[in-house]
């Protein structure tokens, strides 16, 4: 049912199904009005045929009266491939003719019968214990006796029903052929669909040197292929500049910031503790190591936003991941006098980068520490994980002032800080950090109200190629 839904979801599929269905269509459509005028055409043949006859009687009796009318009409009933002839009396008795009994109520009316009627033929001593289909003309005499000619309507039955036989088996036919070759053209295109993500995932996943598949058929998938390599050629090209740049600026800048930060510190050693330069040498190297850290911080984001961090995914369990980081914060969280919180959760597997995933519960963490435990207040920390059947959340709460909830998007841009949190160390760029994490891995940065402080759930997906298991 899966691929079914796929293949009506491509263009071609849906283009050759919209055909077939047409094609359907007017061929019904044809075939009932080829039918319907060949039909038409023998009824008033019938009808005429029937008319001509009418008129000979009509003579007859005028020349021959009720005797002569009843001669012609038992002589024309017993010729072979005689018309229906049937002649009454006023109560109904058969006089002459070859029908041997009537659809009751067929001469109750006089005229031409506006539908079919049936009836059992007899000729002489044949008789036919079959009922047939007729239409008829039925004419009174001024001495109450009934006359009726007609036509037998078994060929015309005959001819309708053999062409919508034909339809249908035709349409039948048609219809499986179409589906066969819809199969096999729908089939072939949805495998090279699939080759085609496959390739595509693994260019998602920060690998650019994968091209689309080409075939060599030269039909719309290879030419579109071809226009996407050519694409991704000029992304890797363009990406390796910025990978060469973002390591000429860590070459270029870090360095010599790094050299200035160390000959003041080696300055700051070496002064006298009442030397009036040492506050001067201390605030210099704050500076330094902060706008290292900013550094740093921008030149991960980078990588990770581009997919050229060299941490690898692997099987992990994200559970004792929680638990590792937590540990190493508790001394942070007792200093800072917050109370730390791992809720127990089972193991969860997941194909994750270790590296980038510690280091984004770092980041939130720190957040959490840093502003639950302003101006001196007690605070407490959680953190824990969620898990479904496709869905992995990783989590930290705190019982601080929280994030109002028309700024939490913004909090997620570079360098944004709230006007609470300027007087706090920082750079703007943590959360920054963890929603490149949370991206490189397929998922995304949720923030929440913790009523009272701030949820942030780092939200995984957990599929059969990701959850390792």
């Amino acid at each position: 049912m899966q691929r079914l839904r796929a293949l009506m979801r491509m263009t071609a599929v849906r283009l050759s199904a919209l055909y077939l269905g047409l094609f359907a269509v007017f061929a019904v459509i044809l075939v009932f009005y080829v039918t319907g005028t060949a039909t038409s055409l023998l009824e008033q043949q019938t009808r005429d045929t029937i008319d001509e006859e009418i008129d000979q009687l009509s003579r007859v009796y005028r020349s021959g009266g009720i005797v002569g009318l009843v001669r012609t009409i038992d002589r024309r009933a017993r010729q072979p491939g005689a018309s229906l002839y049937l002649m009454t009396d006023p109560s109904g008795r058969i006089l002459a003719g070859n029908v041997e009994s009537l659809q009751p109520g067929t001469l109750d009316d006089t005229g031409f019968t506006d539908e079919a009627f049936a009836y059992r033929r007899f000729t002489g001593s044949e008789r036919d214990g079959r009922l047939h289909l007729a239409v008829a003309e039925v004419m009174s005499l001024p001495n109450g006796m009934r006359i009726l000619v007609g036509r037998d309507q078994t060929e015309v039955e005959s001819f309708r029903f053999l062409v919508r036989r034909a339809l249908i088996l035709a349409l039948g036919l048609m219809g499986i052929i179409g589906l066969l070759v819809w199969f096999v053209v729908g089939r072939r295109a949805l495998q090279r669909l699939d080759r085609m993500s496959f390739a595509s995932a693994r260019i998602l996943a920060g690998d650019l040197h994968e091209r689309l598949p080409v075939t060599g058929a030269g039909d719309e998938f290879d030419r579109l292929s071809d226009n996407l390599n050519t694409l991704l050629g000029r992304i890797a090209l363009l990406q390796e500049g910025l990978r060469q740049v973002s390591d000429n600026i860590a070459h270029d800048l870090k360095t010599p910031l790094t050299r200035l930060r160390n000959r003041a510190e080696n300055a700051l050693h070496d002064a006298e503790p009442a030397d009036a330069s040492r506050p001067a040498l201390e605030g210099m190297i704050g500076e330094a190591d902060q706008m290292i850290r900013t550094f740093d911080a921008l030149l991960m984001i980078a990588r990770v936003e581009a997919g050229f961090h060299p941490a690898a995914k692997e099987p992990a369990d994200i559970s004792a991941i929680v638990a590792d980081v937590a540990e190493l914060y508790e001394p942070l969280a007792e200093e800072a006098g917050a109370a730390l919180r791992v809720e127990p959760s089972p193991p969860v597997q997941l194909k994750i980068s270790r590296e980038l995933i510690a280091q984004a519960l770092s980041n939130l963490l720190e957040n959490a520490l840093k502003y639950a435990t302003a101006d001196g207040r007690q605070a407490t920390v959680r953190v824990g994980v969620e898990a479904s059947a496709e869905r992995c959340v990783l989590w930290v709460a705190d019982d601080g002032p929280g994030i109002p909830a028309e700024k939490r998007g913004r909090v997620l841009e570079r360098f944004y800080r709230l006007d609470e949190s300027r007087s706090k160390p920082g750079s703007g760029l943590g959360l920054s950090l963890v929603q490149a994490v949370a991206q490189l891995h397929g998922g995304r940065l949720r923030l929440e109200d913790a009523a009272p402080g701030l949820k942030v759930c780092l939200d995984l997906p957990r599929d059969d190629e990701s959850d390792g298991e």
